[in-house]
């Protein structure tokens, strides 16, 4: 449980308002199309021939979740089919060489390998199609025996433990209203923070740090988009002091001499771009200005490309969210003071450590 200052009174459930389920109407028909060229586009960048493939298995786990709906009475069985199918190819593609290879050694026979060469994005695509058969089975087994299927997007990294965590949470109402005490602990509470003005009549739990999104699922929608923001803020500081620090590098009067632990620490001041990431940069700084204990190499948990897809199908621009994306992954290619920042922050708020180094 966090510290006490987090367990902040939190007004009664019952006074809560219920979330409610926002109204979705079709995207025009123009969108839809723009939907899938763009899709089919991303997929087929790495090899086209491998189109066919995904269109086939983009139908098949439609077909699968339609069932689902359909036919509650053999939900289990359509989900273990949907799942065994989707592992099945997953397993071709990525261990069909090791597995030839490895009988052909231990049996002596002159096996040919079929040198199968992996689709862009093999395994993201295979599991997240598989979670979203696991999640329509979800919702409505479970609904079906009384059972709530509540999700909870959380935020606030490893000091989450002594500022209380900042909750997503997608649920029934009844039972989002029956856990109210267990997030209200968990919370961060009002804290120090100014109320907003205008905000009488609006759900006062965001006020204490967790609300309470709409149905199972929300949560982590919410918490998705969250850290796609978050690769956006991360990538826009770490650009922006390699820049400062390039300063050093520029021709004549030009050529500037920048302390950057100093302008963090001055930009955490008064600044319109203060804020947690910029004190956790400020931290890094302070300690190792040109941050030589980091190698550059940024992981992403994948979040953000979730983000970009629901963008895509949503058919909302994100240029700042894909080009932090595509930053990261240029990252494990070649290392920068951008990328060295990034792996600064993401150790100082989450404590993720840097993989060794490739190669």
């Amino acid at each position: 449980m966090p510290a006490s200052s987090s367990s902040t009174t939190s007004t009664s459930p019952a006074a809560v308002p219920p979330a409610e389920t926002p109204v979705r109407t079709p995207a025009p028909a123009r969108h839809r199309v723009w939907l899938v060229a763009a899709s089919l586009f991303f997929y087929g960048w790495w090899n086209p021939k491998y189109l066919p493939l995904i269109v086939a298995s983009i139908g098949f786990n439609f077909l699968i979740g339609r069932a689902l709906h359909r036919k509650p009475h053999r939900a289990k069985a359509l989900l273990a089919f949907g799942v065994g199918a989707n592992l099945v190819l997953l397993g071709i593609f990525k261990y069909a060489d090791f597995a030839v290879r490895n009988t052909a050694d231990l049996t002596g026979l002159p096996l040919a390998l079929p040198h199968i060469v992996l689709p862009l994005g093999i395994s993201f695509f295979t599991f997240t199609q598989i979670a979203y058969l696991v999640d329509v089975r979800r919702g409505k087994a479970l609904k079906a025996r009384s059972i709530h299927y509540v999700d909870v997007g959380t935020s606030g990294g490893v000091w989450g433990i002594e500022r209380g965590y900042c909750m997503m949470i997608g649920g029934d109402t009844e039972a989002v209203l029956r856990l109210d005490p267990i997030f209200a602990a968990l919370a961060p509470g009002p804290g120090n923070i100014p109320r907003t003005p205008g905000r009488d009549g609006h759900d006062p739990r965001a006020e204490s740090g967790y609300i309470h999104c709409g149905p199972s699922g929300s949560g982590h929608f919410v918490k998705m988009v969250h850290n796609g923001i978050e690769y956006g803020l991360m990538q826009a500081y770490a650009e922006g002091f390699s820049i400062l620090g390039a300063a050093a590098e520029r021709p004549g009067a030009e050529r500037y001499e920048l302390d950057l632990a100093d302008v963090a620490e001055v930009w955490r001041r008064g600044s319109v771009i203060s804020s947690w990431l910029l004190d956790l940069t400020a931290i890094a700084l302070a300690a190792d200005s040109k941050l030589e204990g980091f190698d550059g190499y940024v992981e992403d948990s994948g979040e953000g490309r979730w983000t970009l897809m629901a963008a895509i199908e949503s058919a909302v621009p994100a240029n700042v969210l894909s080009a932090a994306l595509y930053a990261r992954f240029r990252s494990r290619e070649e290392r920068s003071f951008a990328d060295r920042m990034l792996s600064a922050m993401r150790k100082g708020f989450g404590g993720h450590v840097e993989p060794k180094a490739r190669g």
